[in-house]
């Protein structure tokens, strides 16, 4: 019990460290944020939208990258084939509004095992623009996300730049709990990673890019065979000596999995992602958690009589967790609903120490109804060997 007790305890202070350096990291990042930005560089940009079926809400999302104020930009679409239900709504939004150029790009069957990035591929042929915004199609911005996502880039050293997101849920508590692990976790994770070693990565949600920075690296097909192709493409460029930025302006991440088993599958697919894209710090997220350590120092001090000092550890662990959410959440995320999120944070704390160790149990993930396996290096093995065998398509009008 004394070793359990001790690990507990040890548990708490880690986190409490991981907590100290979050904060830094809120400190730095709003700091950044009350710096006034050039407005007037403005150069044209090409936004790529990879589509992939239908979404709850997708037309009301999709118009919010047609509302930007920004004088010179244009919208790719892509997705396998014309019949895609994304693709015909992207095309009810379009015709809406016909003053923003719009392209479509039909992919037909994969030639890499990750198929996104066959659409990236052929978005790139027929971008017509130098930077690149790559948005996934279950996000929401402002109308000023083009030009907070582009200021970073008047910097000719910055070769990357990406975007926090703040998880919004619209129904169940399994959504819920999701959405504040992205508004809270993964942002604690970023500020955290951007304080001790800088950006080395970019996140799905937003990934801008200099065309000659993706050549240099090899192109998007470099991509091709990796689960975390966001990771891979800020690494990449990093890795060529370019800067990667974090940018200070947060769009809106719609979780789409509202029951239990879509929303578990999800996060444990994720944290599987993670354990091979980056093993070493995957590893040492496990000191990051407080409430799991918490619980497990409240249960060794009970069987050892001391009810109370377990409980007050347990307390602790409970209460600093609801107030980094509170302080990330207020500072960072700007969360909507920031009392539910510190009150539900601890939980979603718990259930990550849970998903952690379950990324552990087999290299095997579920994407898009097809089961592949992960191997070192973040890379994505088919489990049947049939897939990414496709050839490249032309490009559609």
């Amino acid at each position: 019990m004394k070793l359990l007790f001790g690990l507990g305890v040890f548990g708490l202070f880690t986190s409490t460290i991981f907590s100290g350096l979050v904060i830094a990291g809120v400190r730095r990042f709003v700091a950044r944020r009350t710096r006034a930005e050039d407005d007037a560089f403005l150069p044209p940009v090409s936004l790529f939208k990879p589509l992939h079926g239908p979404e709850p809400d997708l037309e009301a999302h999709l118009a919010t990258f047609f509302e930007q104020d920004y004088p010179a930009y244009e919208i790719l679409f892509g997705a396998r084939v014309a019949s895609d239900a994304g693709l015909e709504a992207a095309r009810r939004v379009a015709a809406r509004y016909p003053n923003v150029p719009v392209k479509f790009v039909l992919t037909g069957e994969p030639w890499h095992i990750n198929a996104k990035v066959c659409t990236l591929e052929l978005m790139e042929k027929a971008a017509a623009r130098d930077i690149f915004i790559i948005s996934d199609s279950d996000v929401r911005v402002a109308p000023n996300y083009i030009r907070k996502v582009v200021a970073p880039f008047v910097d000719a050293k910055v070769g990357a730049v990406t975007c926090l997101y703040r998880g919004v849920a619209e129904r169940g508590l399994w959504a819920e709990l999701e959405a504040v692990g992205m508004s809270i976790e993964m942002t604690s994770g970023v500020l955290a990673a951007e304080l001790m070693e800088g950006m080395q990565f970019t996140l799905g949600p937003t990934m801008a890019a200099r065309r000659g920075c993706v050549h240099e690296m090899g192109g998007f097909e470099v991509l091709g065979p990796y689960c975390a192709d966001d990771f891979v493409l800020g690494n990449a460029i990093a890795a060529k000596g370019h800067t990667v930025v974090l940018s200070t302006h947060v769009i809106d991440h719609l979780v789409l999995n509202s029951d239990f088993v879509d929303s578990q599958k999800h996060q444990v697919r994720w944290m599987k992602s993670t354990r091979f894209s980056r093993p070493k710090g995957h590893f040492g997220t496990s000191l990051t958690f407080s409430v799991p350590f918490g619980v497990l120092a409240c249960i060794a001090a009970v069987m050892m009589h001391h009810p109370a000092i377990g409980l007050a550890l347990l307390a602790y662990s409970v209460i600093a967790r609801g107030a980094l959410a509170g302080i990330v959440g207020a500072a960072v995320v700007e969360e909507r609903n920031l009392f539910r999120t510190a009150a539900l944070y601890p939980l979603r704390d718990l259930l990550g120490f849970f998903y952690w160790a379950a990324s552990y149990g087999s290299r095997e993930i579920v994407w898009r109804n097809q089961i592949y396996r992960l191997a070192p290096g973040g890379l994505m093995l088919p489990r049947n060997g049939d897939a990414g065998k496709g050839e490249q398509p032309a490009l559609s009008a």
